[in-house]
């Protein structure tokens, strides 16, 4: 496989990763599209085993976000920037302090982000992170980390292979 077609497949990677949060991007489905074109590239047991695990945790993914409650993002007061700015400081976060940076730079960016917003002290920002939490926070964290999870393994295969 070429080194064009390894960075087109990390592309979509990326995009899957980043539409997670991002309203109509089918992100988990972006992610597991590009295990898939690089597995069928290969044809290595490695690559094949990827792709099983993949598929395997974002079915897993998918059903934990399906079976938590549903709640109304409009409703709520919650901005798509600040899903998305979370987002942006989740994904980095992941790989600077290794799985729990990602909830952590999550929940951290919602409090920054809304007590700027928000123009409040501690308590306002932290009502409105608790609030962003329970309306998405839960179901994009999953779908996030599972992504992320994937991206990490597929990483980590095209390096060792």
């Amino acid at each position: 496989m070429g080194t064009a077609q390894v960075i087109l497949i990390g592309a979509v990677m990326l995009l899957g990763v980043v539409g997670v949060a991002a309203p109509g991007v089918p992100g988990t489905l972006l992610c597991w599209a590009a295990v898939l074109w690089w597995a069928t590239s290969e044809h290595t047991t490695l690559t094949w085993g990827v792709l099983a695990g993949a598929t395997g945790l974002l079915l897993v993914a998918q059903m934990v976000v399906w079976l938590l409650p549903p709640r109304r993002i409009r409703d709520s007061g919650v901005t798509w920037r600040t899903v998305m700015t979370a987002t942006g400081v989740a994904v980095p976060g992941f790989f600077v302090l290794p799985v729990v940076g990602a909830p952590l730079g999550f929940a951290g960016a919602v409090y920054v982000h809304e007590r700027l917003r928000l123009g409040g002290g501690h308590r306002t920002a932290w009502t409105a992170t608790r609030r962003v939490m329970r309306t998405v926070g839960w179901s994009v964290l999953v779908e996030l980390m599972a992504c992320l999870l994937v991206a990490g393994a597929w990483v980590w295969a095209v390096a060792a292979g």
